[in-house]
């Protein structure tokens, strides 16, 4: 999975509109800030496992925010997100990034995902989106 394509087909959905690149970029920020504070918070809070344990996740989970933030960021200059999905059925990929999206939910998964593909990409290799 490349994180970069998801968050591009995420940010662009079934129209492309400017309103849901907006939605979108609040939502990786709002997503890694809130849950990231809520899971501090409750980690250094918390007298249970379970709350310590939720805490971890919520910090986990909440770092995947941030390349997709980054990412993001990078795609809302003007033409970049056009570029990045030229020649992309944008119907087909968002099938197919709406279930994968949901690796968001395993912590820090996204973040060992971005980080691989940079190395990839900074080594000259590319992996297959």
């Amino acid at each position: 999975m490349d994180v970069r394509r998801l968050a591009a087909i995420d940010m662009y959905g079934s129209r492309g509109t400017t309103r849901r690149r907006r939605i979108i970029l609040a939502e990786f920020l709002v997503g890694v800030i809130a849950m990231v504070a809520w899971g501090s918070w409750l980690l250094a809070s918390s007298n249970d496992l379970g709350g310590r344990a939720f805490g971890l996740w919520l910090v986990g989970a909440g770092l995947n925010y941030a390349p997709l933030s980054a990412y993001a960021i990078m795609l809302t200059r003007p033409g970049a997100l056009d570029a990045e999905l030229a020649g992309v059925d944008t119907d087909r990929e968002l099938r197919r990034y709406t279930v994968l999206q949901l690796w968001v939910f395993v912590p820090l998964a996204l973040v060992v995902l971005a980080v691989r593909d940079a190395l990839a990409r900074r080594g000259g290799r590319t992996t297959a989106p």
